[in-house]
């Protein structure tokens, strides 16, 4: 589902900013790589990449990015549905509801997330190298995995209303 950026009121946060080289004739030359996730707070959420030779430069490009593809989170009385594990490269990301006062309790790259994206309690384990970058795209995959209970519901209901036939094949 596409949504206009423009109509939501998003905060960006910066996970994080790398400075990177390029080994040119007459040495280095250096630029900045950032990292952003931006969400608003109700369950919209996106993160970017963004280079350039000035880390301002670099955040505005990451946020320009992500803004072009957000996702939609359902979220339960400011928590996640269900326990859900998401996956990129090698990196994987726990995601368990929590009880209400328990807070966000996630690492660097799994928090920003979380608060860009309105969950205020939810337990949350990293298992991977610890790179931002995967760690953050683990994240939205697991996040992208929640389907509301609302959903599953109408799901469930429309299997069972098919008519099934001998062996469990549907009838012709």
């Amino acid at each position: 589902m596409k949504i206009n950026p423009n109509e939501l009121t998003l905060k960006d946060k910066v996970v994080f900013i790398n400075r990177v080289a390029k080994v040119v004739k007459g040495g280095k030359r250096f630029s900045f790589s950032a990292l952003v996730v931006v969400g608003d707070g109700h369950g919209w959420v996106g993160m970017g990449n963004g280079k350039a030779a000035e880390v301002p430069d670099a955040i505005r490009k990451a946020v320009e990015r992500a803004k072009k593809d957000l996702i939609k989170v359902p979220l339960k009385n400011g928590t996640i549905p269900f326990v859900v594990t998401g996956h990129y490269g090698a990196e994987e990301v726990l995601l368990k509801p929590a009880a209400e006062g328990a807070g966000v309790i996630a690492g660097g790259a799994v928090r920003a997330v979380m608060e860009v994206c309105g969950i205020q309690n939810i337990i949350s384990k990293s298992l991977g190298s610890g790179n931002p970058n995967n760690v953050v795209r683990a994240t939205l995959s697991g996040l992208q995995e929640l389907r509301s209970p609302d959903e599953i519901h109408k799901m469930r209901r429309s299997e069972s209303t098919e008519e099934v036939g001998y062996a469990g094949k549907p009838a012709a």
